[in-house]
């Protein structure tokens, strides 16, 4: 197969680990930086090109795509999409995804566990988002916020009130969540490809800091989850529409609750974690999928 990895460096760990996959199973693979690629939007010929050439005969493209290029990223999957190559993600799917608000919506929907969540826009209302998430302690998270930036941990109602109403101030959009403490500052983050659960580690935050992100120095480890956990992260993945994610579970008193669900979800901790070559399960799941013109949401925007 000839396969396209959108991504804007090379040398990150799992873009690397992913074109070595590729290339081990006797793959023609190319690393193409999104932000470099032009299109030409046309009804009987789509194409991108790049660097001054048009990219022609891919059979599969991987988004590694950046929360802050999210909407040019996946313009550009779209457009590969419409030129009849499979993603593993489809540009419908990582766009829900990364809308936070949009995505809880869709889980709570399916009926999937989440920790209670409030959405307001007006400061008269926040007493009342507060008490409807069950008081203090609470964390407040900006829709834009990445790997724990944006992420406040409140201890009382005070403090909570003074957040919300700065980032309110500030015209930023804030969801407010019920804090499940007895998850004891871990979440646990599954793998998923292909509707089943490869790999899952446990992510603990470090000292005195509630975020588990392993950017903010958190630490992993093996965890063998439970049947109901491996059934969430899948129905999860699922309701995105997501071949490959991350799903963040926490392990709360009326079991596992879902976080976040993540559409380039990173390979580093994972693999380390448990020793697993999940790229390489990720390229045989292409090997098993990819067909031309085989987008569930083609032209479906």
């Amino acid at each position: 197969m000839k396969i396209a990895i959108l991504s804007r460096r090379a040398s990150l760990y799992s873009t690397s680990r992913l074109v070595e996959a590729a290339k081990a199973r006797g793959h023609e693979v190319r690393v193409i930086n999104p932000l470099r690629c032009y299109m030409n939007i046309t009804s009987h010929r789509p194409s991108i090109h790049y660097n001054g050439e048009a990219l022609e005969s891919y059979d599969a493209v991987i988004p590694r795509i950046g929360a802050s290029i999210t909407f040019y990223g996946c313009a550009v999957v779209r457009q590969f999409e419409m030129m009849g190559v499979y993603p593993l993600n489809e540009s419908v799917a990582i766009t829900r995804s990364r809308d936070k608000l949009r995505s809880l919506q869709l889980l709570a929907r399916k009926g999937i566990g989440l920790p209670v969540t409030g959405f307001a826009h007006s400061p008269d209302d926040i007493q009342d988002v507060i008490k409807m998430v069950g008081g203090a302690p609470l964390v407040i998270k900006l829709l834009e916020g990445t790997q724990g930036i944006g992420v406040v941990l409140a201890e009382t109602e005070k403090a909570a009130e003074s957040v919300i109403e700065a980032f309110l101030g500030l015209r930023a959009n804030i969801l407010v969540q019920e804090f499940i403490g007895e998850a004891g500052g871990s979440d646990i983050r599954c793998f998923v490809v292909g509707e089943k659960v490869v790999a899952a580690m446990k992510r603990t935050g470090k000292e005195g800091e509630f975020r588990s992100n392993l950017h903010r120095g958190g630490t992993a480890e093996l965890i063998r989850i439970t049947p109901e956990e491996r059934s969430t992260a899948v129905r999860a993945a699922k309701v995105m529409g997501l071949n490959v994610a991350g799903v963040d579970i926490l392990r709360s008193n009326h079991g596992p609750v879902v976080m976040e669900v993540n559409s380039s979800p990173g390979l580093e901790g994972i693999e380390q974690a448990t020793g697993k070559d999940v790229a390489g399960m990720i390229i045989q799941f292409l090997e098993k999928n990819a067909r031309p013109n085989r987008t569930g949401t083609r032209g479906r925007g």
